[in-house]
């Protein structure tokens, strides 16, 4: 794709639908929920954003450039949350106060904020349909996140026998994993978990692990 042919990229939050382009976006996302990217036809798109398909057409030449503007918006958006989230990771607090907080947080955000789930949903779905949209959100969401763990443990005694790059995955896995599990694969009724209880169990076997290196 040429640099003219590149789709527009919009920096709006998903509260500022007063221009048209994120009016546009904002019907294209509940129009790809609900029926998936193969069966989001542009007219569809256009009824669900209350717009004219040349309105639609004016901002996005087709389905696929209108996917990626879609995916470029959610993305910078769920960033900005991440990025927020990343300065409770105080040096001087204890370690179990911090990572709670974290867990505390990021659970609370994500299962509140539909549209960091939606993020979450469509880019599992169509990462085999567009790999360069996958690993934008990987290397703008996760990576950020995972590296700024990984120096947290990094810092710690408490810590220091421990791989921090393994540690921070084990930390914001066993998060992603406790949300696509109960708020994405509706498995809430199948595998109940309450949220204090997993965040209770995943900090006790972290601060146990650092805790045996230290003894070891």
């Amino acid at each position: 794709m040429n640099a003219s042919n590149r789709p527009k990229s919009f920096a709006l939050s998903p509260g500022d639908m007063t221009q048209k382009a994120g009016v546009i976006l904002a019907g294209a996302l509940e129009v790809f929920t609900t029926y998936g990217y193969t069966a989001a036809s542009m007219d569809r798109i256009a009824a669900g954003a209350g717009v004219s398909k040349s309105t639609l057409y004016s901002y996005f030449h087709d389905k696929e450039r209108l996917f990626v503007s879609l995916i470029q918006w959610l993305t910078q958006n769920t960033n900005q949350i991440i990025f927020g989230l990343r300065t409770d990771l105080d040096p001087e607090t204890p370690p179990d106060q911090v990572l709670r907080q974290m867990a505390n947080a990021v659970l609370a955000e994500f299962s509140a904020n539909q549209s960091l789930l939606t993020l979450m949903r469509l880019m599992i779905g169509e990462s085999e349909r567009f790999p360069d949209l996958a690993k934008t959100f990987v290397r703008t969401v996760q990576k950020p996140l995972l590296d700024h763990l990984a120096l947290y443990f990094a810092s710690q005694p408490q810590f220091k026998s421990l791989d921090p790059a393994v540690s921070a995955r084990i930390f914001a896995g066993s998060l992603v994993h406790y949300l696509i599990i109960q708020n994405i694969l509706h498995g809430r009724d199948i595998v109940p978990l309450d949220p204090d209880r997993m965040i209770d169990g995943l900090i006790y076997t972290i601060m146990a692990a650092g805790q045996s290196s230290l003894e070891a």
